[in-house]
């Protein structure tokens, strides 16, 4: 059984299904075990393949867990590895003492609405990569959702609809694949703690597999109206093996809105 986050302070168990299946083509050790170590499977065109099942690194965790579920260091606040802390701009600290006054009441996780690619790498709930020729597809267990990276040399749009996910377009740079995204909303959430991301934010992520068990991704922020400078932080993940996608629909049935408080 697996628990995945619903909201920021309920979590869910799904029932089994298909989480024993074993998944092919695991490369193994002299004694069975799956070999995490080995080389990054390829793709045709000889560059690594990012496709699998991954879920969030939480070695280092906050010490804050919900049912016994540790949180990865970069879920309440994606600047906690950071020396100085996030660059604010005094727009983007009010807004973020804003949300914290408020009980962060208005997350979007707490009204199951997307949580956008910030927030996503480090969140609870398994994401799987699809890698196709000029598509690289994200699909999200939390909420059943899906994010599209375009590797077909297609420019970024030039006055977007600003969007939840914004959108990507990705290149390789050796073993590297580059995206840069823009077109987010003005009121997206990095974080679960509210550290801010606006409509004027880029965000550049950087995926690596150096192995076969693990991704690594190095994302840089550059959003002038909530931040004095361009970050960059890096989050890990790791294969998930012999499970699966789950169906996760929060509005069903969902109890929980009401009581939701601010100050």
């Amino acid at each position: 059984m697996r628990a995945s986050l619903l909201g920021l302070l309920v979590a869910v168990v799904a029932p089994a299904q298909w989480l024993d299946y074993p998944t092919p083509g695991v490369p193994r050790l002299a004694n069975g075990k799956p070999n995490l170590a080995a080389r990054a499977p390829r793709m045709p065109d000889g560059k690594p393949d990012l496709s699998g099942l991954w879920d969030a690194d939480k070695e280092g965790g906050t010490g804050v867990s919900f049912t016994g579920a540790q949180l990865p260091p970069l879920f309440s606040n994606i600047g906690a590895a950071l020396k100085d802390g996030l660059p604010l701009t005094p727009r983007g600290r009010d807004l973020l003492n804003a949300r914290l006054a408020e009980n962060s009441k208005d997350s979007p996780d707490s009204k199951c609405l997307p949580l956008g690619i910030l927030w996503l790498h480090s969140h609870l709930s398994p994401r799987k990569i699809l890698q196709l020729p000029g598509l690289v597809v994200i699909l999200y267990e939390r909420f059943t959702q899906f994010r599209q990276i375009f590797t077909d040399g297609r420019p970024l749009p030039l006055d977007p609809e600003p969007s939840f996910f914004g959108y990507s377009s990705g290149k390789w740079e050796g073993d590297t694949l580059v995206v840069q995204s823009v077109g987010f909303r003005e009121d997206s959430w990095a974080d679960a703690g509210g550290s801010p991301l606006t409509a004027s934010g880029k965000v550049t992520e950087r995926f690596r597999r150096p192995n076969y068990g693990r991704l690594e991704i190095e994302i840089t922020v550059d959003d002038p109206k909530a931040y004095t400078a361009p970050w960059s932080v890096k989050v890990n993940q790791r294969i998930m093996l012999d499970s699966e996608l789950l169906e996760f629909i929060c509005v069903e049935n969902d109890k929980n809105r009401s009581h939701l408080v601010g100050k």
